[in-house]
């Protein structure tokens, strides 16, 4: 497999409910993780996006976290809905989504 260009992590931390940081899985995580697959699968993109599932990446206020390299940028509060755009315009177009962005204060 060549590296890929782009590297995605999604945050899959699961704690105990009523846990005060909360977690991304009781935020949908799996969901996100899910998409992310799918759409690179049946985009046959293997070869271009890497996509590994991940512990905490620290903002659990803002979780599902999505975190991009080698950009180093973080999404959150990602939907299923969000994916697409998120591969279109960041991975293959080279443009950060920025109103998914998490501010810059946090990240």
């Amino acid at each position: 497999m060549p590296k890929p260009l782009k590297h995605v992590f999604i945050c899959t931390q699961n704690r105990p409910q009523g846990h005060p940081r909360g977690s991304c899985t009781a935020s949908g995580c799996v969901d996100i993780m899910n998409a992310f697959l799918n759409e690179i699968q049946s985009r046959n993109l293997f070869d271009r996006i890497a996509v590994t599932n991940t512990g905490c990446l620290g903002p659990c206020m803002t979780g599902p976290n999505v975190l991009v390299y080698p950009e180093g940028i973080l999404y959150g509060r990602v939907k299923k809905e969000d994916v697409n755009r998120i591969i279109d315009q960041h991975l293959l177009g080279d443009e950060p989504v920025t109103a998914l962005q998490v501010s810059p204060e946090i990240w």
